[in-house]
């Protein structure tokens, strides 16, 4: 069966302008101030579409004109082994990650597998761009499976110091190229070569945050979420490096509250950081839209300090109308800071209690949680959604796995011709 390109418009979130997509929009092209824009599709309800695979499952919210290979979806189950630790008696782990025992068969182990299979049936068959992919490490390694698995031409931008999370269990094609910036610079530095790059028309920038099928395809953890419980959770918890998966969230909920059979949206947006990375963390508690001034250095001597080194981005969709400011606000959410050894103690103890390992982003947010509980923020009776962002990567390289090194190491300080020239020569 022939798939059918999802039905939808575009939100200005800022103005309310509703308007026509022409096929990459990243903005409103008459908006008059930052804002993000947001998909609103011509199906308000929820309908998961059991004839299509993975991640599909939930096509009818998805921006996609088409549908791909190897695509899993997020699993949710009702936690015994955490919640007996924590005292809660409705909490919902979504999982995303390899763990064949709950059903999730995620090989990159991240819930950014999710974003990538969206973002990447957003592009038509034909299209003869190459996508340029930036990111701190989990992002490249989902967008090189599957753009790999696709056949989609791939420039990913990463800095080196986080080369180490591009592992890969089968061999990636040679559409995927991987350009790193030097050791020494951060997440920000290989968006600035990334955007330098993307100046050439035959490459096209993925748009993280901006994208609206990447922030769809993270929402997708709360669809997965709703269909377990029933009903909108009471709170959700997350740990975020730009925010977006929160984001995401919380706009499915809005769109799920609409719907109308999965009660009233009151889904507090709770928010983890990593210590001492906590720009966002920091301008929530200082009460600003804007973020609080740091400097490249102090950004990259912090991100070089924690372990969960996927949460550290210099310019966030934070204060931007529709961004996590917004989303906290409106959600009645807050921000918590963790520390290394906090994540530590949560690695382990997740493992004891659920029997399978996760990330350090994902043990950031469930020692999020016990601060909650433990501050009395949260209720111990309360319908909870923690999103565990990473996991079962023993499982997924029990078999072993090979790294993919860079294919060049570029400076992000060189011109932008001197960029795509040897770029270029990849392809």
């Amino acid at each position: 069966m022939r798939f059918k390109p999802t039905k939808f418009r575009l939100l200005n979130v800022g103005s309310g302008r509703v308007f026509d997509d022409t096929g990459w929009l990243l903005a409103d092209p008459e908006g008059k101030s930052p804002s993000l824009i947001r998909a609103v599709y011509e199906n308000e309800k929820f309908t998961p579409r059991d004839d299509l695979k993975g991640l599909y499952r939930y096509a009818e919210w998805l921006p996609i004109t088409r549908t791909l290979r190897r695509s899993h979806a997020p699993v949710t189950y009702k936690s015994k082994g955490l919640a007996e630790v924590l005292g809660m008696e409705n909490l919902y782990l979504t999982v995303s990650g390899y763990v064949p025992k709950r059903g999730a068969r995620m090989e990159t182990c991240s819930f950014k597998e999710t974003e990538a299979f969206s973002v990447c049936a957003r592009l038509k068959k034909n299209d003869k761009h190459i996508l340029v992919v930036q990111s701190a490490g989990n992002t490249a390694r989902a967008f090189a499976r599957v753009c790999s698995d696709n056949d989609i031409p791939l420039v990913i931008c990463i800095p080196h110091d986080n080369i180490s999370d591009l592992w890969f269990i089968r061999r990636l094609k040679s559409c995927v190229k991987v350009v790193a910036t030097p050791h020494g610079t951060d997440y920000f530095d290989a968006i600035s070569l990334g955007n330098k790059l993307a100046t050439d028309p035959k490459y096209r920038l993925e748009g993280g945050a901006t994208n609206i099928a990447r922030r769809d395809g993270m929402g997708t953890t709360v669809l997965s979420a709703v269909e377990a419980i029933g009903r909108i959770p009471d709170a959700y918890f997350q740990a975020v490096g730009s925010g977006t998966g929160a984001i995401a969230a919380w706009e499915n909920a809005k769109r799920l509250e609409k719907d109308g059979r999965f009660g009233k949206n009151s889904m507090r947006i709770y928010c983890a950081q990593n210590y001492p990375y906590t720009l966002m963390y920091d301008s929530w508690k200082a009460g600003s839209r804007d973020l609080v001034a740091i400097t490249p250095e102090e950004s990259r001597r912090n991100a070089e300090v924690i372990l969960a080194k996927v949460l550290s981005n210099r310019k966030p969709p934070y204060g931007i109308a529709g961004g996590l400011f917004d989303t906290l606000k409106e959600s009645n959410g807050d921000f918590f800071k963790i520390t290394n050894d906090e994540i530590i103690y949560w690695v382990l103890q997740f493992f004891n209690q659920e029997g399978y390992d996760i990330f350090p982003a994902a043990a950031c947010a469930v020692a999020a949680l016990k601060k909650a509980l433990d501050e009395g923020v949260v209720r111990r009776d309360e319908t909870v959604m923690l999103n565990i962002s990473g996991a079962g990567m023993l499982n997924a390289t029990s078999k072993g796995f090979e790294m993919k090194n860079p294919d060049l190491i570029l400076s992000p300080d060189l011109t932008q011709e001197e960029i795509i020239s040897s770029v270029d020569k990849l392809f």
